[in-house]
Formats: structure tokens, C-alpha cells, sequence
């Protein structure tokens, strides 16, 4: 969801027992709402500067063991039955789904109960904690310098946030996302609190976001090697979630998910040997039993039905929402600007958008505020950022020192580059467009929280960049927590409109636009394209399009209503796949194969 959406989310939704995740790229934002919680609540305040060494991740450290402290004292003060907690307790109870059975249980005690005392121990056993994780792009891991010397790996952004987190008080757990990092992982050998108990618990645990099984096995078996153990494999839609996407060769999300549910022992026992094996070469503790290993799912999800659908059908463990969250103020921080644009936009005013310097298709919305002051510098002659912070500084082509593509500095680069070049008008303005594209989003990710918490954006500017998955288009209002997970759990329905695809259709469909893209490129391009990638891609579609053809004839109890609709669906996905194979392989037999079970 971003940079600084969720900063301090955990601290409004672990007493709830809800988890939450903080994102670790912005150390300077970390550090100005430590300062900032620091004085709301009264607490000594001692800046951590860019002059400490190791500065970065002491940031992090201290500012995660201070929402930790926080978040506590408000759990413990709702588990105690402290009068000015009384409201918070009665919240947590109604947030929890139906099927818990702990409401009506509180609600009875309290009632038959006069015990003050029965009660807060009744509490203390039932109530959860919300997990208070973290996130590190393991590609975000630019080298830094000190003095115009090259500091040691170990300094690296994504480096030194594992350490603080590390080195934290919070015993939860960090989410590895945007690929494999080899030299990142095998720093996770260094602390102790990734290593398994006896029990197989772990002080920290590792979440690693994952689009497909067999980068699942590969990412699991490298840190077993190393006798390192993966808690949690959280299975996203490549297309079909908020900021980057990460699309895969053609393979959905439906068939994704059956072959986790299908392979899941396996996959456990086999890693559970690895680490086993690793771990008495290393001397350390072996646990006496294999270690939870959770399959989770999320990525436009938007109706209870999907939500339980995954939970019955797949087998996973849970199931996680985010781009509705960010009309919900409770939960995150959002401007009264983008909260606007938000509420208002359609299916046209969310795209897939290059503007992400790393490279990576991102998903964004038209208009927001970053992208206007982008454009305006565009206009005046000036165009790119003045990269105040420097974190997706990770380009070299034309500096020894990697610098930010979204820079002033690069893109003044790149154009003169590209004017060197014997290209016709038309291809010079087409490349100086896309290298102008570039966004700073490392600092527009975190400006919303500056402007809702009234912290200067003098550094930033006040542009704002917003990155919602495609399902944003479906929810049209501001939201309480109360009633986003009332929505969740089906209690109430808040989607005024009724013409929303399912999720997986709605990936099928992003996939199939994003195929398109790729054909029309290659036809019209005079170097040769890769065809090999593209049978690959056809023959992935046809056969995810062929398991839900199976799925949605058969799946009983759920998708009732939307059956035809979603069949009919799947056979225009499935004539408009055969006209793209036409138009590049003319020779393409109709034909598709079915090698998934639903």
C-alpha cells in the first residue's frame, strides 16, 4: 500500500488483533514519526541523526519498539477492563467474525459474571495481539558511502533494515517481496532470531510474497540451506494488487493456488529435511516437530464470498485485503485530496503505469498529485526529481555512483543520450516520453502521512503518489473499520455497484490486456521478439482459462448467481486469447490442455 499509508497502522489495529504491515524503505519518515508519537504520548525523544553510525537501522530498531510499547499499553489497557478502555474492548469483540464464537461468549460472562477480576483473566487467555510486521523490496538495497568510501554490504538499505528489524522487540514477522535478493537472505544467518526453538517457534518469522509454487520451492530451499525457515508463503496476484506488479508468464492465480493446496505437505517435509540437515551442521537447536508453514492468499479480493471461497476451496490459511483499507482514514493515512480521487474512480482512472523506477509495471491512478507536479516540470523544460532521498538510486548506466531514473540528473542524461542517437522524430519523442515517465514515488508514497499528521513537506513537495490495485474501482466511499470488516465477513455489503467481476475473471482480463500490449509490441517492433516467452504465455492462459472452465461448472455452494456470468466470461477470455495467438503464430491450433485439478 506504500510507503507511509501504513506507518503507524499497527498501532491502530494491533490492540484489535488485527495485523498490519509497516513498510522499512523510508528511514527518514521511520525517524520523524518516532518524533512525532514520541511527543504525542509524552515520552523522551532523542533524534537518531544521519551522523550515528548505522543510523538507519537504530531507526528502525527504536521506532518499532515504540509502536510496539504503545500498541501494548492500549491491549493491556483493554484486557485489564480499564474504564477508558471500555469502548476499545466492546470494538474488539465486534470485529470478530461470527464464527469465533468468543463475542457472544464476553457478552454472556459479562452478563452472568460480577468478578472484575474472572473477567480480566477470561481476557487475557482469549484476546490475540495483532502482529506488528514489516516489509523489505529486497531489489530496494542500494549500496550507501560515507566520506565517498563504499560501505560494506551489510550497510545496504534492505540490509540494514533487516538488522533493525532484527534487533527489534517485536516478535513478529518481516515480508519479503519484489524477487530474490541471494545476498540479502543469506545475511539472515547472522541473527538469532530467525532460528527456530525446540517447539518450532521463532522469536521473527519470514513471510515471503510469492506469484507462483516453483519460486516458492526455489526461495525455499536456498534459505533452508541455510537453515532458514519461510513461515509463510503468501500468494499474490501478479496483476491484481496494489504498487508494483509483478506479472507472471500467463500462470493465475486460480491454478497458483491448486497447486500450493495440492503440494503442500510435500513442499513442508521436503524444506523440514533441508533445515534439518542444515541445522545440525551449524550445531543449533532442530525442532522436535516440523515448523507451521501457512499458505495465505491475497490480490483483489473484494466480496466475503471470495474471501471464504479461498478459505474452503484452497485450503489457506488466511486471506489478506489491502487496496479497500485505503478508504478507510481509521486504518491508514490518506489526504483528503487522494481519499477524493480514490472514492471517486473507475476502471479507467486505475492503469498499469510505468513510472516506477525500479522498473516494474506499477499501478497507479490518473491524476494524482505527483503526477501533475511531474508534468509541470516536464512543461517548464526541467524534467525529473530533485531525489531528496535517494532510495531507488540504483542505476548506473551512466554514472559510476547508481543514481535514481526518476532524477533530474539521470533523465537529463538520458535525453541528451537519446538525441545522440539516430532515431526519427517520431522514435526520439516516443524514448525521451518514456524515460520522462519516471516517478519519485519513494518520497509521493510517504507524503499523504505527512499531510494528515500536518509534518512540513519542505523536503517532499506536497505531490502525492497513490497505488491501488485495479479492484479499487468497486468501492466508492469512505469506510470505518467497523464496517470494512462487517464487509469481509458478509455481514453487510458496502459495493453500491453490481456489475464487479470475480477476482480471478478480473485477473484473467488484466492478463489478457497486459498480453495484448506485449503482441502489438512485438508486431509492430522491427527487432525480434522472444517466442519461446510467448508460447509460454499462450499455453499458460489456455491452460488457467481450461481449469476455470472445469472450477466454475462444477464448484458447488458458492458463485451461484454469478455462475453464467462467469462462464460466459471465460469463453470471451478464451476467443480473445485464440485472436491474439492468430495475429502472432497464424498457425496456432485451437487447442487447449487441462494438467491442473480444480
Amino acid at each position: 500500500m506504500g510507503i507511509g499509508y501504513t506507518i503507524d497502522t499497527p498501532l491502530r489495529l494491533a490492540p484489535y488483533g488485527i495485523d498490519s504491515v509497516i513498510s522499512l524503505v523510508d528511514d527518514a519518515l521511520i525517524e520523524r514519526f518516532r518524533k512525532l508519537y514520541s511527543e504525542k504520548f509524552m515520552l523522551p525523544y532523542q533524534e537518531i541523526s544521519r551522523k550515528v553510525n548505522d543510523y538507519r537501522a537504530k531507526r528502525i530498531t527504536a521506532y518499532l519498539d515504540l509502536i510496539s510499547d504503545l500498541a501494548e499499553q492500549k491491549f493491556d489497557e483493554m484486557k485489564s477492563m480499564a474504564q477508558q478502555s471500555a469502548r476499545d474492548l466492546r470494538n474488539y469483540f465486534e470485529l470478530l467474525p461470527g464464527e469465533s464464537g468468543l463475542k457472544e461468549e464476553f457478552l454472556n460472562l459479562k452478563q452472568r459474571i460480577t468478578d472484575k477480576h474472572f473477567l480480566s483473566d477470561w481476557l487475557h487467555k482469549h484476546m490475540h495481539f495483532g502482529r506488528i510486521d514489516v516489509n523489505i523490496m529486497t531489489k530496494v538495497d542500494r549500496e550507501n558511502y560515507r566520506k565517498g568510501e563504499k560501505l560494506p554490504s551489510e550497510f545496504n538499505d534492505a540490509h540494514a533494515a533487516l538488522r533493525g528489524f532484527a534487533e527489534s522487540k517485536v516478535k513478529s514477522a518481516v515480508v519479503l517481496s519484489a524477487g530474490m535478493n541471494p545476498r540479502l537472505y543469506g545475511y539472515f544467518e547472522q541473527f538469532d532470531a530467525f532460528y527456530p526453538y525446540a517447539d518450532g517457534s521463532f522469536n521473527k518469522q519470514i513471510v515471503l510474497k510469492v506469484s507462483d509454487y516453483r519460486s516458492a520451492v526455489i526461495q525455499g530451499k536456498f534459505l533452508a540451506k541455510k537453515g532458514i525457515w519461510i513461515s509463510e508463503y503468501r500468494v499474490e496476484s501478479g496483476l491484481n494488487c496494489g504498487g508494483h506488479a509483478f506479472a507472471t508468464d500467463g500462470y493465475l492465480m486460480g491454478p497458483i493456488l491448486a497447486e500450493f493446496r495440492n503440494n503442500r505437505k510435500e513442499l513442508q517435509s521436503m524444506l523440514f529435511e533441508i533445515l534439518t540437515e542444515t541445522l545440525k551442521k551449524k550445531g543449533r537447536t532442530v525442532p522436535e516437530q516440523m515448523p507451521e508453514l501457512r499458505i495465505t492468499a491475497q490480490g483483489g479480493v473484494g466480496t466475503s464470498e471470495e474471501h471464504y471461497f479461498l478459505l474452503d476451496h484452497y485450503g489457506v490459511d488466511s486471506v489478506g485485503w489491502g487496496t479497500p483499507f485505503m478508504l478507510v482514514p481509521e486504518v491508514v493515512n490518506i489526504d483528503n485530496n487522494t481519499l477524493g480521487l480514490l472514492e471517486n474512480a473507475k476502471e479507467n482512472d486505475l492503469y498499469l503505469s510505468n513510472i516506477s523506477p525500479l522498473g516494474v509495471p506499477f499501478n497507479s491512478l490518473h491524476n494524482n498529485t505527483k503526477d501533475i507536479e511531474k508534468q509541470a516540470l516536464i512543461d517548464r523544460g526541467t524534467p525529473g526529481s530533485s531525489c531528496p532521498k535517494h532510495y531507488v538510486a540504483l542505476n548506473g548506466e551512466f554514472t559510476d555512483k547508481p543514481i535514481c531514473s526518476a532524477s533530474r540528473t539521470y533523465q537529463k542524461l538520458k535525453i541528451e543520450h537519446i538525441k545522440k542517437q539516430s532515431f526519427s522524430p517520431e522514435k526520439e519523442k516516443l524514448e525521451i516520453e518514456k524515460a520522462t515517465e519516471k516517478s519519485c514515488i519513494c518520497v509521493g508514497l510517504g507524503t499523504s502521512s505527512l499531510l494528515v499528521n500536518g509534518l512540513s513537506t519542505q523536503t517532499e513537495g506536497p505531490g502525492v503518489s497513490v497505488c491501488p490495485g485495479p479492484n479499487m474501482a468497486y468501492f466508492d466511499r469512505t469506510l470505518s473499520l467497523k464496517e470494512m470488516v462487517d464487509h469481509i465477513y458478509g455481514r453487510i455489503n458496502v459495493m453500491n455497484r453490481n456489475d464487479r467481476p470475480h477476482m480471478f475473471m478480473k485477473e484473467l482480463d488484466l492478463y489478457l490486456n497486459h498480453l495484448q500490449e506485449k503482441v502489438e509490441e512485438a508486431l509492430n517492433s522491427t527487432d525480434a521478439w522472444n517466442e519461446k516467452y510467448f508460447r509460454t504465455f499462450f499455453q499458460n492462459l489456455c491452460d488457467g482459462i481450461t481449469y476455470y472452465r472445469g472450477l466454475f461448472g462444477s464448484v458447488k455452494a458458492y458463485f451461484e448467481k454469478e455462475q453464467k456470468t462467469i462462464l460466459d466470461s471465460i469463453n470471451e477470455a478464451s476467443n480473445r486469447l485464440q485472436n491474439l495467438k492468430s495475429k502472432l503464430f497464424p498457425e496456432a491450433e485451437k487447442q487447449e490442455k487441462a494438467p491442473y485439478q480444480a
